[in-house]
């Protein structure tokens, strides 16, 4: 039986998330619109949400509730298939389930950059891999690609996910082919591949260091580079300059090399590499829009003439990104960066972070009425599914991490480089002791049963 406080805590948390209005985020969340360096491509924003407003209060978001509390699980509906996709759903049952909850309606729009985009990239990556060993492509054509994804959305709405999978996660039926990659055949991967090499370094990686060391995305990027390459010598690793159309090309064949490895691996452990490498894309940049500065230019200009103006003006702001996402430790450091030089730029010099008391919680969705931020782990995780308490997902409220000022005007060039110690995964502090367990980091359990509380 979950305790009183804990009905109170999620009482609080649901009516300050879902009754007053929301600021809708942009999604930022796919792993195809993160990648970085040589194979970078434009980020895409979802489109089902606007963008916020310069200043002045947000737009309102009011997600639809549920017709009953556990009805997206308890009452599954059966899918409609169009019975053309070629793709063995049944051997990627669990990673489905799991897909399922990550996307649930109501909080997919505010989970989608970290859990539930890699979540579905992943298993639709997986699904491609497995099918491979039998069809010996690592490719759909474009009309059965789109019949599967038609399909992947069908059966993950019939367990209580968002409708909007398309348009939340960026995700279309090419994201399925070979694009403009020259190869989607195994034995041509085979002849071009040193896929020994490949497989040592990502069978198995380590979440903390891959990020860093980039072992296995280091061989990734040699794999896709030459089997992009093939029949011309402008991809070579050591070219000075890719251009832009044979940087989509490296990007595209990447796809084709994570469906192999993907193939190669059991999909319980292939879903850790990838949402692994998922996260070193997903930590790499911060996903909240930055509303324009100028009013806490005027609140803290003039060498902060005014403390009480400036921390006014510095939480009116802030309170504007509290409405966005869910966002990571790792995130929320490169957003503290990012603001921070967009402060300098607008003439503030001093540290108002320190002087108004800002911590990393301060750019994540806040919990309730308590100015609880909800900081996801840095590390890959889902969220869980259970009949008692429904949703939860791995968040910490505990950690106080002041949000570091930096030195200079130039952004960092790799969170490694960081001198502020983040916790990979969340701490549990005294404070919280009706949260959780002894032995569970901190949950925020959220009971589907409150969303009939809900009034609009």
């Amino acid at each position: 039986m979950i305790p009183l406080l804990l009905f109170f805590f999620l009482h609080l948390f649901l009516f300050q998330l879902f009754i007053p209005p929301l600021c809708a985020l942009e999604s930022r969340s796919s792993r195809f619109n993160h990648l970085q360096g040589s194979v970078l491509l434009d980020n895409q924003v979802g489109p089902m949400l606007p963008k916020l407003p310069p200043l002045g209060a947000p737009q309102p978001f009011i997600p639809l509730l549920a017709p009953s509390p556990l009805a997206p699980f308890t009452n599954t509906s059966v899918p409609k298939l169009s019975g053309l996709c070629t793709l063995n759903f049944t051997a990627a049952e669990s990673l489905i389930s799991v897909t399922a909850i990550d996307c649930w309606e109501v909080f997919a729009p505010f989970l989608a950059n970290v859990i539930c985009c890699p979540q579905l990239e992943a298993t639709l990556t997986i699904l491609i891999g497995q099918s491979s060993k039998h069809t010996h492509l690592l490719a759909l054509n474009e009309t059965v690609a789109k019949h599967c994804l038609s399909d992947v959305e069908q059966i993950l709405m019939g367990r209580g996910a968002t409708n909007n999978l398309k348009q939340i996660c960026s995700i279309h039926s090419s994201n399925l082919t070979e694009a403009s990659c020259p190869i989607k055949s195994v034995n041509d991967f085979y002849d071009i591949v040193d896929t020994s090499k490949l497989l040592t370094a990502c069978e198995k990686i380590d979440l903390v260091n891959e990020c860093c060391y980039q072992i296995c995305q280091k061989a990734i990027l040699e794999a896709a580079t030459a089997i992009a390459s093939k029949g011309s010598d402008i991809l070579a690793i050591n070219a000075p300059q890719v251009h832009p159309e044979h940087s989509k090309r490296v990007n595209d064949c990447r796809n084709i090399v994570l469906r192999w490895v993907a193939s190669k691996l059991e999909p319980s452990n292939a879903k850790k590499v990838l949402r692994g490498l998922s996260n070193c894309n997903v930590n790499k940049v911060c996903p909240l829009v930055f509303p324009d500065t100028k009013q806490v230019a005027k609140g803290c200009g003039d060498g902060i003439s005014n403390k009480t103006a400036c921390c006014n003006a510095m939480e009116s702001y802030v309170s504007h990104l509290q409405k966005q996402s869910f966002i990571t430790n790792l995130q929320a450091l490169d957003c503290a960066e990012t603001l921070a030089l967009k402060l300098k730029r607008s003439s503030i010099t001093e540290d108002v972070y320190s002087l108004c008391h800002i911590s990393l919680k301060d750019f994540s969705l806040q919990v309730g009425n308590q100015e609880a931020g909800c900081l996801l782990p840095g590390l890959p995780s889902d969220a869980t599914f259970d009949s008692s308490s429904g949703i939860s997902f791995l968040c910490d409220l505990n950690d106080n991490i002041a949000a570091p000022w930096p030195a200079t005007s130039q952004a960092a060039s790799s969170s490694c480089n960081k001198s502020v110690n983040i916790p990979a995964l969340p701490a549990a502090a005294s404070s919280q002791n009706s949260l959780y367990s002894h032995d569970i980091p901190v949950l925020v359990l959220v009971a589907l049963s409150f969303l009939l509380m809900a009034t609009v």
